[in-house]
């Protein structure tokens, strides 16, 4: 790099005295040769933020989900949930046990007769119990996730609990059908 002589007349100066601007600024070049001072650049910009949020993890809500939800659904799936939770507990005392449960069944309905199938009973009751309890599980988690991303969900209750009774009935029809003083009543009607 060259540096500029202190000396402006160069006497004291060695070195040839600069010639064509050599030391000049880009400023005092374009001053001396008069040109129009250059175009100013625009500010440096900061990238704006994505117009659409990326997507949300599994179970976390998004920030406009929780906004774009319904007020009126999100009190019908919880109301809902809530009701099948009751009716989850209470229904799986009976169902662990069933055959005392099949006992005071016909004595409502008015079968003369014992249900002697106990043995088959309490299996299938535990079935229906854990059936149920998977089946309150997956529809609440599932609704739950729906109404976080912001979308209708008051049907996935109702979906759930028809499915999940469907397969429990189907436990409990199995040890019924099999005891003799069921399908005597059965067949008598």
């Amino acid at each position: 790099m060259t540096v500029p002589p202190s000396d402006p007349s160069g006497a004291g100066d060695p070195r040839p005295r600069p010639q064509y601007g050599e030391y000049a600024s880009p400023e005092e070049q374009r001053a001396r040769m008069k040109l129009p001072p250059p175009p100013v650049a625009p500010p440096a910009q900061t990238p704006m933020a994505p117009a659409v949020p990326p997507p949300p993890i599994w179970g976390a809500p998004s920030p406009t989900a929780a906004r774009a939800g319904h007020p009126v659904d999100r009190v019908v799936t919880i109301a809902l949930l809530a009701y099948g939770a009751v009716n989850v507990v209470l229904s799986m005392f009976s169902f662990f046990d069933l055959p005392a449960a099949a006992t005071s069944i016909y004595r409502v309905m008015g079968i003369t007769g014992d249900f002697t199938n106990v043995e088959a009973a309490r299996g299938w009751g535990i079935a229906a119990a854990v059936v149920l309890l998977l089946g309150y599980v997956g529809t609440a988690l599932l609704a739950v996730r729906t109404l976080r991303r912001g979308r209708i969900s008051w049907w996935i209750p109702l979906v759930g609990a028809v499915v999940t009774y469907v397969v429990v009935y189907i436990c409990i029809a199995v040890p019924l059908v099999g005891d003799p003083a069921f399908m005597q009543y059965v067949t008598s009607r």
